[in-house]
């Protein structure tokens, strides 16, 4: 009983670091306005591990890497507590279980880079109905420009209703249930 809740505070303070550090990379690659409040909490909260991490991982295409290889150590760092607070034990294949779960590490990063497109999609489309002036407008717009022009460009608005949202809700829903929760799956086998 006692694991279960040591179990449970692990995965909740690591995967809300994770998510953190994944957000300040999205917003980075979305060209978000700095000004905004989100961009400058997750600078603040992450400011620790991600400069001295930008020395050791360089950047790319004007991307800041390191944030995106912290994401994916702390989630490997999760998975492996968790493993052992489970009682796992790495026997003579430890070698492979690790692989296994540097693998398992990335699908993971996979499911919560679409969940936060997804929350961006649907936040956006809810605060454009009941809030259309809000300041997080232009935040949310340019989290998700990239993914709705693509729906835009091909599918006219129906009555002054954009569909766009509701397309990349359902192919970020597919993504989810197929190829990462099949990855999820098949790599948890393995362990």
């Amino acid at each position: 009983m006692l694991s279960g809740a040591l179990i449970f505070l692990v995965e909740t303070a690591f995967g809300l670091f994770v998510i953190a550090l994944l957000l300040r990379f999205y917003l980075q690659w979305a060209r978000a306005p700095y000004r905004n409040p989100l961009s400058q909490f997750l600078q603040a909260l992450t400011d620790f591990m991600v400069r001295p991490a930008r020395r050791v991982v360089p950047g790319l295409w004007g991307l800041d890497l390191a944030t995106l290889a912290l994401a994916w150590l702390i989630q490997l760092a999760e998975l492996f507590i968790v493993l052992q607070l489970r009682g796992y034990q790495f026997g003579p294949d430890a070698g492979m279980a690790f692989a296994v779960l540097v693998l398992l590490a990335l699908a993971v990063l996979a499911r919560f880079g679409l969940y936060i497109a997804m929350a961006a999609v649907i936040a956006q489309v809810v605060l454009s109905w009941v809030g259309p002036y809000s300041p997080l407008m232009p935040l949310l717009n340019t989290m998700t420009r990239p993914f709705l022009r693509v729906f835009q460009r091909r599918v006219p608005p129906i009555g002054n209703v954009d569909l766009s949202p509701l397309f990349v809700v359902v192919i970020i829903q597919l993504l989810l249930m197929l190829p990462v929760a099949w990855a999820e799956a098949a790599l948890a086998r393995l362990l």
